[in-house]
């Protein structure tokens, strides 16, 4: 278990700086849209800063296995999250992004979260599940990837409104954490399946499941959409909301595919179930907009206001002249002429 743990912490440390790093190469590359993912892939690919961070988080990935294999689920997922105290400092000694008095606060309950899993570890001899069933897999990932790439596409709608006030990137956060949530899954399965004792066996099982093409879609379209959202949210906010939304998918949904039982004892599971709930209120906490973002302008050309005062040095504008009563002639609505007014007699 105390390998699970260092190996949990390792994999902390790798994911928090790959995606500073990443922060940190994205805000020199030009803007980024999901719609054109030939375009944003050739970019990155093109930032020798981004692919350093790439490589940090792929080696993450790997840690990620050996923490599956000798913890449960929700433990792992547990300790994952604690992440967020790694990445909240780094992103603001490298990134410079101050945060918020809920988030340090987070930082606070994340730390007491870590500790509460922690301690439910000890003297544990809970049963691992490697595998789970193909169909019960397949009902709650397809639909899950679709739910999140519909969430990330109402974003981008609402993002483009006018007058709508800046978003810190909680939506974006919420989506691709329901893909990466479908990725701890199969990378879950996929540590499941390894023997390093038997290459091509091994080889041959992965092909035949699920695991490998789930974790190419989830990895070739949560690489769009999260550098899409690095881009242009604070890190110290979306990766937090990704990897809450990511725990809480995966604890829920990975409990009833995998069939991996909760501790007996009532302190541990008492521990256990507190850890991750705590670890949930994290996202509740999150503020939804940065404090420091400001409405965007109004349109220039937009239709006067009829009830507005004018400003200092605005001429106001004379009100529409009412037509004469029916049968009554035009002339008689006019002012008499002055006498200066007329025309001299020769």
């Amino acid at each position: 278990m105390l390998w699970g743990v260092a190996a949990a912490l390792v994999a902390n440390l790798l994911f928090s700086a790959g995606f500073v790093i990443e922060k940190r190469a994205l805000s020199a590359l030009p803007p980024l849209s999901a719609g054109h993912p030939a375009r944003l892939v050739l970019h990155l690919l093109r930032s020798p800063l981004w692919m350093a961070g790439a490589a940090s988080l792929l080696l993450g990935f790997a840690a990620q296995l050996a923490v599956y294999r000798t913890l449960p689920l929700v433990a792992a997922q547990g300790l994952f999250v604690t992440g967020l105290v790694m990445l909240l400092l780094l992103s603001t000694l490298f990134l410079g992004e101050r945060s918020s008095g809920r988030e340090r606060q987070g930082m606070v309950a994340i730390l007491a979260a870590l500790l509460m899993i922690v301690f439910s570890l000890h003297d544990s001899s809970e049963t691992i599940s490697k595998l789970a069933p193909v169909p019960v897999l397949l009902v709650i990932c397809l639909p899950s990837l679709a739910l999140g790439l519909a969430l990330f596409l109402s974003a981008e709608r609402r993002s483009r409104r006018r007058h709508r006030l800046p978003t810190a990137g909680v939506p974006y956060g919420v989506a691709v954490g329901f893909l990466y949530g479908v990725s701890s899954l199969a990378i879950k399965g996929v540590a499941g399946l390894l023997d390093p004792g038997d290459p091509g066996g091994t080889a041959l099982a992965l092909l035949g499941s699920p695991y490998p093409y789930l974790l190419l879609f989830t990895g070739s379209t949560g690489l769009v959409l999260s550098q899409t959202a690095l881009q242009r949210c604070r890190a110290s906010l979306v990766v937090p909301v990704c990897t809450t939304v990511n725990f809480l998918f995966a604890t829920v949904s990975g409990t009833i595919a995998f069939a991996e039982p909760l501790p007996d004892e009532p302190l541990r599971l008492a521990l256990r179930l507190g850890g991750a709930a705590l670890a949930v209120c994290v996202l509740v906490a999150l503020p939804r907009h940065d404090p420091d973002a400001a409405p965007p302008h109004p349109d220039t050309a937009r239709e006067p206001d009829p009830e507005a005062a004018p400003g200092p040095g605005t001429a106001p504008e004379s009100p529409p002249k009412a037509l004469p009563p029916a049968g009554r002639p035009l002339s008689a609505t006019l002012p008499p002429a002055r006498p200066e007014d007329a025309p001299e007699r020769q």
